[in-house]
């Protein structure tokens, strides 16, 4: 048999390399086919579908920004004329009077601090119980136990507000009465728990109505909180493990560091909740027309439970003007703490 030919390469010719096994260069001829004109205008197919609802996601989005603006817009635009009539500092004055619309005299510096001053108390109490439900939850609470109980917590974020406030003043003022009095006769000497504006046997406080806000805000910041928490890198968990840490030190290394934007977010987010609340405190609070005096045992008027009261008022324009002048206020105030959560969390790419 004759052995098979094997064509051997011209000394000389082509590229060196190929014969110490380096790819030649490739052919003039062997070149990709550049694409054709119809090829490159081809466009994708998109499906109606498709369309649809990117359509209606961006008409959602479009529609809530120009909603809050026009809120907004509605709230500057009523309250100009009225502000225009106001006799006294509208940010400075304590005074509150729009019986008479040809004389208005209204301020809203009472309204400010007892709307900041009841809800930061709120945020005060309900803020580290919130963070020990939540690291409860995630990190403690056996699985067949955390989840019947994070719903119960969820629950009380569906209590309507007026449930809130009766219980508020008819189960728990009374039963806070004795304690507000041991405070106030005991630490009376330190202005938050110095006398107040009303009378603590008739129970409605700030006191109350903070505690009552708490509980309000409660489901909200442990919710969120949680859902934060058991996002933790398992990887950073098992790490600090092996290294020995106990259950504290892994929370305290791992969880909280990675949680904390989240807490604080949510936190805000309470905030803007506890500023808004209407029903509650319009039940809970003894309306007063002495200033406020920033003790827990003051009562008063935050912006929403005011303007709740005077319904009866908005019968005429220039009167309804000063409580819509008011709202704008609280409408700022709420966008700007919400606004503020956004922004801690949106600085965290983890929370992306």
């Amino acid at each position: 048999m004759t052995d098979p030919v094997v064509a051997k390469r011209p000394a000389g010719s082509g590229n060196p390399g190929a014969a110490r096994g380096v790819r030649a260069a490739q052919h003039p001829s062997e070149a990709p086919i550049p694409p054709t004109p119809e090829a490159v205008e081809k466009t994708p197919h998109v499906r109606p579908g498709d369309r649809i609802f990117r359509g209606l996601a961006t008409g959602s989005g479009v529609f809530i920004v120009v909603l809050i603006g026009a809120i907004g817009l509605f709230l500057l635009l009523q309250a100009i004329p009225s502000l225009g009539l106001d006799q006294v500092n509208f940010l400075l004055s304590h005074e509150w009077n729009t019986t008479d619309p040809n004389n208005l005299r209204f301020g809203i510096l009472d309204l400010l601090q007892v709307t900041v001053f009841s809800s930061a108390f709120a945020l005060l109490i309900a803020m580290p119980i919130s963070l020990g439900i939540a690291l409860f939850l995630t990190q403690y609470a056996p699985r067949r136990l955390a989840r019947p109980f994070a719903y119960i917590v969820d629950l009380l974020a569906a209590v309507p507000s007026i449930v809130y406030g009766l219980w508020g003043i008819f189960v728990l003022a009374p039963l806070l009465v004795p304690f507000q009095s041991w405070l106030n006769s005991a630490l009376g000497f330190i202005p938050i728990f110095g006398t107040g504006n009303v009378k603590i046997e008739f129970g409605g406080t700030i006191f109350t109505a903070g505690i009552v806000l708490a509980v309000m805000i409660l489901p909200i910041i442990t919710a969120v909180s949680r859902e934060v928490f058991e996002r933790t890198p398992t990887m950073h968990v098992e790490g600090a493990i092996a290294l020995g840490a106990t259950k504290w030190e892994v929370i305290r290394t791992t969880v909280l560091p990675f949680g904390k934007a989240g807490y604080v977010s949510a936190s805000m987010l309470g905030l803007g909740r506890a500023l808004g609340e209407t029903i509650a405190l319009t039940i809970i609070l003894n309306y007063t027309n002495t200033a406020f005096g920033w003790s827990l045992f003051d009562g008063g008027s935050t912006f929403a439970s005011r303007i709740a009261l005077a319904a009866a008022e908005f019968n005429d324009p220039r009167s309804a003007g000063a409580y819509i002048a008011a709202g704008l206020v609280l409408f700022v105030l709420t966008f700007v703490v919400n606004a503020a959560a956004r922004s801690i969390v949106a600085g965290h790419k983890e929370y992306e």
